[in-house]
Order: C-alpha cells, then structure tokens, then sequence
C-alpha cells in the first residue's frame, strides 16, 4: 500500500511564482530567472512532499499558467492564428493572455471549481507536432532529488478532446484517432526515461453523464494507450464524483490502476470489485483533496478498510483529487483562532492524514492519528460552531422568496426613475488594485498605518475612480471596490462564524489568487459591510453608484464551508446576511445594487440526477437574499465563465432585474441559450476580456456591440466588460473603458442597429 499524491501546489507558498511571472510580463526579469524560481518551487515540493511521507510524487504537475494550455504545447495542436509567434514563451502566453492582434483562447471552469483551464481550440485539420522536453526536464530533476516514484501527470486524451472546442464544428470525437497518435508518441518517448514509468492520466470528463459513444471511446483509446510500451504502468484518475461506469470500461483495458473518488463519489464502491476482479490496482481517493477539515478518523478508518478487504495490496491511498484546490500549510497560520486552527487540515496536512491512515490500517496508532481523533471530537464539541440567535432567528422569521412586483412592473418603474439611456454603459465593479493599494492595506494589516489614513488613503482611490467615470461618460458608476482584498474575503472578515487566513493563497488562474474564507461557524452579521464606503461614492457624483455585495451562493462555494451540516443551511444563514445589506444599502438612497453571483453555475454537481437539490436551495437563497429590494431597486446579479443552456431556467428563476455575463472569450458562443429562449430580462454580456492587457479598438467594439444587437433588442441591452477590472493596469483600462463608451456613443447613433 503506497501513498499516491494527485497533484500539489504549485504558486508558491507565498506565490513566488505568480510575482516572479508578473515580474516577466513588464519586464522587469528575464525567463531564465523565472524558470529558476520554477526549479526551485518543484524541488521545493518534492522535498517537502517526501518528507511528509509520499511514494508516488508528481512530474508535470507543475505550470507556468495551466496543465491544458501544456497540453496543447505538448501535443503541437497551436491554433493557426498564433502559429506565427516563433518564441515559445511568447506564444504560450498569447494563448493565456492574448496579444494586441490576437485574442486569447477562451476560459472555462474545471469542472465544479473554482480553478479556471483554457480551452484547446482544434479543427479537423490539425496534426500533432509532439514536444515533451518539459515533461522529460521535469523528470529527470525529480530523479536528481531524490523521488524514487516519480509518476509523470498528463490531461487524458478523452478529457482533453471533450474539454476542446472544434472551431469548424466537427464532432470532438472525430478528432480522436489524431490525438491518440499524438498520446501514443508522446507514451513511447516517456518510456524511455526509467526501466519502469508510471503515467497518471486525468480523465475526470468520465464523472459527468456520457454518451455509450464516450465511453466507447474511452475503451478504444486506453486499450491502444495501455500497450506502446511493457515498461510503462498506466492510471487513469477520476475525481470529483463517481465514474461507475467508466471504471467498467477502464477495468477491461490493459491499464494498471483506476483512480476513483471515494469523497465526492461514495457509489464508486460499487465497482470496486470489478476493479479488484480484473486485477487492477486502485488508488482510492479517501481524503478530502478540496475542503480544509481534518478527516473523521472513524469514519475514514472504516471506509478505508472496507476497501482493503476488498483490493488487499492493490489498493493506494490518496486525497480524492489534486491538492491544488488547498493552500499549502494550515501551520503558517498564527493569527486564526487556535480551537479553529487545529481543526484545519490543508495539503501538506492531508499528506500527513493519508500516512496516518495508512499506519492506522496497519494496526498502528500514531501521534498524528490521536491528534485527529481528538480534532474531531473537539470540534463537534464546541461552541463556536453554534449560535442559537441565528437558529432562532431562522426559524421565526423566515425571509420571503419572491420580489413584491413581477418583473414588468418593476422595470418600468426603475427605468424611470434612474433615466439611464438605451444601451447604458457601466462595469461589473472592481477597478486596478495597484502596488500602492496593496501596500497601503499591508501597512493597515500590520498596524502600521492608522484607521483614519487608511480609510483617507481608500477614500482618495475612490474619488480619483469616480472622477475618471465622470471624464469619459460611464451612464452607472462603481466605487472601485478598493477597500476589497477579495470580493468574498471583504466579506467574510466581516462575520461572525468565519475565519480569513493570512497565507491561504489558492490558485484560480494563471497568477490569480485568491484566500477563501472558512465558514466554521452559524453566520451572522454584526454591522453593516459595504455602506460607509459605497455612501462616500454615493456623495462624489449625481448618477447612480452601484452597490456592490456578494451573493450568498458564491460566499458559499468560494469557501471553505463546514462540513458538519448540509450546505443549504449555510446558504440560508448567509442569505440573511445580505438581505441586512440590501436592505441597508436602499434606505440609504441605492436604486442599483449588483448581487454577484459568479459561482452558482460552479456549485452544481456534475450529475444531471444530483442537481434539482442543489439547484432548488441555491435560487431559493438568492431569491430571499435580494427579496427585500423594492419595486425601484434595481438588482443586478454577475456570472462568470460557464456554460450556461443546462442553467437557463434557474437563471431566469433567479428573477434578477439585470444580468451581466462574461462571454467575449467565447465568441459570444454562451449567449444562443438566451437568444433561443428569448430571455426577457436586461443583460450584459461582456464586450470585451478583461483577464489579457490586450485592449480592444473602437472599430471593433463596434462591431461587437453590432453583433449583440443581432440578438438581443436595445431595450434589453447593456454594454460592459466581461468582469472586474482587479487585475488590470490603469493605462489599459483607461483606454479600453474609454474605447468602449465611445463605440457605444457611435452604435447609439446608428438607428439602423438599435431600431
């Protein structure tokens, strides 16, 4: 019985590879010195991962962006509009970030998560041009320090066809036959770098309901791939839910294990016998890989050996997916409550659980086991995780579920009163959180820096936000959310029921990081969140401010919540808490507050048959959340990078007066649901894509808004960018909002486009 790690960290403890990318990007170091913090980060990892216990240690986990973006590297599928770029670098990142001529490839969320992969973009015309020097590096530097399993991780070629867009509409499944050359070459050369080499192949596409033709292919493909080489031992990885029936499939192929997901996935023990009875080995997923809780030693022990009764030595021990999705050490915490610290177990502490378990299996009781034991039981113990007035308040005032006024009706009422024109212009809320800001709020952190010089410092930031709207003709303003670290962090550290970690950094995208909160606790509001600032805003100018809050489903699903109750009840707790807001926020004179809620989509299981109940809780808590807003209080909610035809109708029913979208990576593809269903409400599908610098022309938010007004009508239609302006620099955005007010202007003065 080994100790299999699916993926680790990779930003950096303290995000040394985000500042050092970022460092490149404006020139202010050379790629030989961010591969050297590369080098150093993966020796890093694999060191401290052997310490802890490992056997099998990941090669090419690590990225300099995303694992799908190496893939496309790896295989030599380069969409034809960057092949020109000679400079490998230069072209990886025109595929992350765009270039002034070109567009970046489009962004989706990986699966249920918050982490974001960009999609390959592929045509029946390709052909593989294999390259797998990163791998083959990345391989000999784990030998050279000492990990004795170094097992090489690749996208599966079935996920990574599934995941694509074929841009000139062929079936993904028709390119298969292509991709597999490309897989078989890339399996003969990593043959080649040690007597035996084990291959971990992600495939959790196979948690997600397919086509008997899917898992066809799925057989077709793993029975090739299972025999290029006698010396390579194949895994296909499975995570986040069950894969009953692909683990059929896999368990006739000549693979030698099967990954399952024993977390998210309890019907996975339904096949672990056909597993066992074809003689594979299986590398259980038993340990949380995406929440920070310590394990139930019980409850973990016994699922544990019910599967070794079952597998015997063919069975290995692993958290349930990649420990990417954790920040990396619960013990870099000092400023955490001590009880709530100790129940808290984050990568390298999962690492420690699985040798402790392993261990227990054994017969063998450690330290570490005792110290869970004891974590556990404290925690169900404690009073912190209960508050009986939020209970009670649950139970005796229970907040409506629907708005006063049907949609009709409260539309006219706000249009009237806030005179915006046709196709308004606005932003989705955030403006550039610059090194100043940062260091102004370090300086804050650390005591350094007064209460009131820090709240001038905000003030002074806002002003000069305002200002710049006024300047080039924004019809709705934002404050700029400067205050914000994060926009569920901001919030978070105002509750009651919920700890913010100091280094509990999370990769989203590329150098996008983000802190979750910890939910440990009932939640429950001790003062008004958002208002002092937004009021400040409010005061600077005559047209309206948006105010800007999170919506509680997001709270919840970019947490880490507890999970010693349903989720739902969560939720409910925290749509209290911005029903207070909204409610607050409109008496104090806001006709316009946006709800964010850019991950409802990434909340719902990845079966169709687990989805009504989640679906159900998660309209109906933003529903009572925004419920108290009057007939005149325009709600405006945002979404984030999804597909959203399987959602349309939970959208709808989520009866927000405005949506705004981000699509323009996609080619505006996402927006055919609402065009085919004739979506009746106010939208804002993104103009342009704020996470590349590249900023758009007039003449081609020209053309876009054009082709928006193709399928939605002016009345409906609202111009903005595909989301917060955060991470972008000043110059760019300056010049792209300015760009985009002014194409409106031109549009508005076409009649043909907007009668």
């Amino acid at each position: 019985m080994k100790i299999w790690i699916t993926g680790y960290p990779r930003i950096g403890q303290k995000r040394e590879l985000k500042w050092a990318l970022e460092g490149y990007w404006n020139n202010r170091l050379s790629w030989e010195e961010v591969e050297q913090v590369g080098r150093m980060l993966r020796l890093r990892h694999w060191q401290r991962q052997r310490e802890l216990g490992a056997d099998f240690i990941s090669v090419n986990d690590f990225s300099y962006y995303d694992v799908m973006l190496d893939t496309i590297m790896m295989l030599g599928l380069i969409p034809p509009r960057f092949a020109l770029i000679n400079h490998p670098q230069e072209r990886y990142f025109a595929m992350a970030r765009g270039t002034d001529q070109q567009t970046a490839l489009a962004m989706r969320k990986w699966l249920n998560t918050n982490y974001h992969y960009l999609v390959p973009e592929l045509s029946g015309s390709m052909r593989c041009d294999i390259d797998t020097s990163k791998i083959e590096q990345e391989y000999r530097e784990a030998k050279e320090a000492g990990v004795v399993h170094p097992k090489i991780n690749l996208i599966g070629p079935l996920t990574f066809l599934l995941f694509a867009e074929v841009v000139d509409g062929e079936d993904p499944l028709g390119l298969l036959e292509m991709v597999l050359e490309g897989y078989e070459e890339v399996l003969r050369r990593v043959a080649l770098l040690d007597e035996r080499v084990v291959v971990q192949l992600d495939e959790p596409a196979f948690v997600m309901d397919r086509h008997p033709r899917e898992l066809e292919a799925l057989k077709r493909a793993y029975e090739r791939l299972g025999q290029v080489a006698a010396n390579l031992d194949l895994v296909v990885m499975t995570y986040f839910d069950e894969a009953c029936e692909a683990a059929k499939v896999l368990a006739t192929t000549p693979i030698w294990a099967i990954g399952l997901d024993f977390v998210e996935g309890v019907e996975n023990f339904n096949v672990v016998e056909v597993v066992a009875s074809r003689g594979k080995q299986l590398i259980a997923g038993v340990v949380n890989g995406r929440n920070v809780w310590h394990l139930d030693p019980t409850k973990t022990l016994e699922m544990s050996q019910r599967l070794a009764n079952i597998m015997g030595d063919r069975l290995h021990l692993a958290p349930s997916c990649s420990l990417l999705h954790l920040p990396y050490s619960a013990s870099h915490e000092t400023s955490l409550n001590p009880e709530v610290q100790s129940w808290l177990a984050f990568a390298d502490e999962k690492i420690e659980e699985l040798v402790a378990l392993k261990a227990a299996l054994s017969g063998k009781i450690t330290p570490t086991w005792h110290h869970l034991a004891e974590a556990h039981q404290k925690r169900s113990q404690s009073f912190l995780t209960h508050n009986e007035s939020v209970r009670d308040k649950m139970r005796t005032h229970p907040l409506p579920t629907h708005r006063a006024n049907p949609y009709e009706e409260r539309m006219a009422a706000q249009k009237e009163k806030l005179h915006y024109p046709e196709l308004p212009t606005t932003t989705i809320g955030s403006f550039p959180q610059t090194a100043k800001i940062r260091e102004t709020r370090s300086l804050f952190r650390q005591g350094r820096l007064g209460e009131a010089e820090y709240q001038e410092a905000m003030k002074q930031e806002i002003a000069q936000c305002i200002a710049f709207q006024e300047e080039i003709g924004l019809d709705v303003f934002v404050h700029g959310e400067f205050e914000r670290t994060d926009m569920v962090e901001f919030f978070g550290a105002q509750l009651e029921g919920v700890a913010i970690t100091e280094n509990g950094w999370v990769q989203s995208y590329g150098t996008r990081c983000v802190k979750p909160p910890i939910i440990y606790g009932d939640v429950w509001r001790p003062k008004p969140m958002a208002l002092s600032w937004l009021l400040y805003a409010k005061s600077l100018t005559d047209k309206p401010v948006k105010g800007m809050l999170t919506g509680p489903v997001t709270i919840l699903n970019w947490s880490f919540v507890r999970d010693d109750q349903p989720k739902e009840e969560t939720a409910w707790q925290l749509a209290y808490v911005i029903a207070e807001e909204i409610d607050d926020l409109q008496e104090a004179g806001f006709s316009i507050i946006q709800v964010d809620e850019a991950a409802f989509k990434e909340g719902y299981p990845l079966r169709a048959a687990k989805r009504g109940a989640y679906e159900r809780w998660a309209v109906a808590t933003f529903r009572a959340a925004t419920a108290v807003a009057k007939k005149t209080t325009q709600i405006h909610t945002h979404m984030c990078y999804s597909d959203f035809s399987d959602i349309i109708e939970a959208i709808e029913a989520l009866d927000a007066d405005v949506i705004t979208i981000e699509t323009a990576r996609n080619g505006n593809r996402l927006l055919e649901i609402f065009s085919e269903r004739s979506y009746p409400r106010d939208i804002g599908p993104g103009v342009y894509d704020v996470h590349s610098p590249r900023v758009p022309s007039v003449e081609e938010l020209v053309a876009h808004i054009r082709q928006l007004l193709t399928i939605f009508p002016k009345h409906q239609l609202w111009i903005n960018p595909d989301c917060g302006l955060k991470t972008r620099g000043w110059p760019e955005v300056k010049m792209a909002l300015k760009n985009m007010v002014l194409a409106t202007k031109l549009v508005r003065g076409e009649r043909q486009w907007i009668a």
